[in-house]
């Protein structure tokens, strides 16, 4: 038994390249865009005395939203704009982090490829595939980073899994089940701005699918080293109609690859928070618990071991840190956040909408 755990520990304890960040005389500049994205206090509250990064600007057509993020975070007048050229051309941040509604990415992007601004926003990357395309073609032209922020990016569970599929200790990848959401934004509290564009299906693209589907599609693009489907098949439901009369608020979509196969199950029905995965191989398993264990079992072995995994290397194991050493050191960004990654991720889901509107499974097509 000594020897099995210490087997999987060390399949775990996988080490990656030391990242070593070289002394830096300023921090990256960045901008603030939008106030209706609810993440964006985090972030604030996180980054306040952050080293990594200064905020110069924020700029948010709502002054009421305005007015009461200066009030909580001491921006100072200065610092407030209505529209996002006139900060771009007055403080002129290195990058921008974005936390509008998703119909509203594209012309974010758009914007600051003109200028020259890197981009970094919240999950998913955008409404449709068309603008998701639009918007890699104009960070292409202007060469400038877009970057895609998902919370499990940062989970030492994902990133054991990732590592024990890349060095084969499960064998070939055959189902991946991927379980995101909540009881639903409106019975957690999100603020009324959130709520407002969450449940529009608009300026979200959908409701569950897109607010939590794009999780499991991201992770098993990642694990599956880019490769797009061949097939999407979705099914998506309104158990509760009479709070989100235009969405979607359960969603289930299947993926299909030459040899495997991945479910995910993205809901606004769960009794608890969850945002975890299952990934099976021909010769084991490993499911994540949360954001830092994982539960293992391989062939030869007679029960799974729960155990911890490695803290994941800086800069990848932090938003700002990882933000900054993109964006001025010149690390390569990791494939969760990259838009590569991102594009594949929305063709997923923008397919998947397709496939509950119309009843049928999609097949893409086999080139981009």
């Amino acid at each position: 038994m000594i020897r099995i755990l210490s087997l999987a520990l060390v399949m775990l304890l996988f080490v990656m390249p030391a990242f070593s960040a070289s002394p830096t005389p300023a921090p990256l500049r960045v901008g603030i865009v939008g106030l209706v994205h609810g993440h964006v206090h985090g972030f604030l509250d996180q980054s306040r005395h952050s080293t990594e990064i200064e905020i110069v600007g924020v700029a948010e057509p709502d002054a009421h939203l305005l007015s009461q993020a200066a009030a909580r975070y001491g921006f100072d007048r200065s610092m407030l704009f209505g529209d996002l050229e006139e900060m771009l051309q007055k403080v002129h941040p290195q990058a921008v982090l974005v936390y509008t509604n998703t119909y509203d990415h594209r012309r974010v992007v758009e914007i600051c490829a003109r200028h020259g601004v890197h981009v970094v926003m919240e999950k998913p990357l955008a409404v449709s595939l068309e603008d998701a395309r639009a918007m890699e073609q104009a960070a292409r032209a202007r060469k400038i980073h877009v970057l895609v922020n998902y919370e499990t990016s940062w989970y030492r569970s994902n990133h054991a899994a990732y590592h024990l599929v890349r060095e084969g200790a499960l064998g070939d990848v055959r189902k991946v089940v991927v379980h995101d959401g909540h009881s639903g934004p409106k019975e957690i509290g999100v603020e009324p701005e959130f709520l407002a564009w969450l449940t529009d299906p608009k300026l979200n693209g959908g409701g569950a699918l897109f607010d939590f589907g794009c999780y499991g599609a991201d992770l098993m693009t990642w694990l599956m080293d880019g490769q797009r489907p061949q097939t999407v098949t979705a099914v998506t439901q309104q158990l509760k109609p009479q709070i989100y009369t235009h969405v979607d608020d359960e969603a289930t979509v299947i993926l299909t690859y030459p040899k495997a196969q991945a479910i995910i199950q993205a809901s606004w029905n769960w009794p608890f928070d969850r945002k975890d995965m299952e990934v099976y191989g021909q010769t084991g398993y490993v499911i994540t618990v949360k954001k830092d264990d994982v539960r293992v079992r391989r062939k030869g072995e007679n029960a799974e071991q729960q155990v911890a995994a490695k803290p994941v290397p800086p800069p990848y194991d932090n938003e700002l840190w990882y933000v900054r050493a993109v964006i001025v050191d010149g690390v390569k960004p990791d494939a969760l956040s990259s838009l590569e990654t991102n594009v594949t991720v929305t063709e997923i889901l923008d397919a998947a909408r397709r496939s509950a509107a119309e009843g049928k499974t999609i097949r893409l097509p086999a080139s981009r």
